[in-house]
């Protein structure tokens, strides 16, 4: 099952508000998560680490230390969900 980029956005999202606490209106695509949605380095990980279960995401860290806005997520998601098929 491929996603794309508006499904992945959402699945981004609910994870931002229901695990995190994030006001849904504080997330966009250019937010910054860290500075912008108040998560810190261990939240970021943790997320991961919860979407590599929940969706089989791979966590290749090289390519997470990149990941600074909502929109870098829904990309990397996109990107290594399509290495993935």
């Amino acid at each position: 099952m491929m996603l794309d980029r508006e499904e992945i956005f959402r699945v981004v999202s609910s994870y931002l508000v229901k695990d995190f606490e994030v006001p849904a209106e504080k997330i966009r695509p250019e937010a910054k998560l860290f500075t912008d949605l108040g998560l810190d380095s261990i939240d970021a990980l943790d997320w991961f680490a919860k979407m590599e279960t929940t969706i089989h995401l791979p966590i290749v860290e090289a390519d997470i230390k990149k990941v600074r806005t909502v929109q870098d997520v829904v990309n990397y998601v996109m990107r290594h969900l399509k290495q993935n098929v």
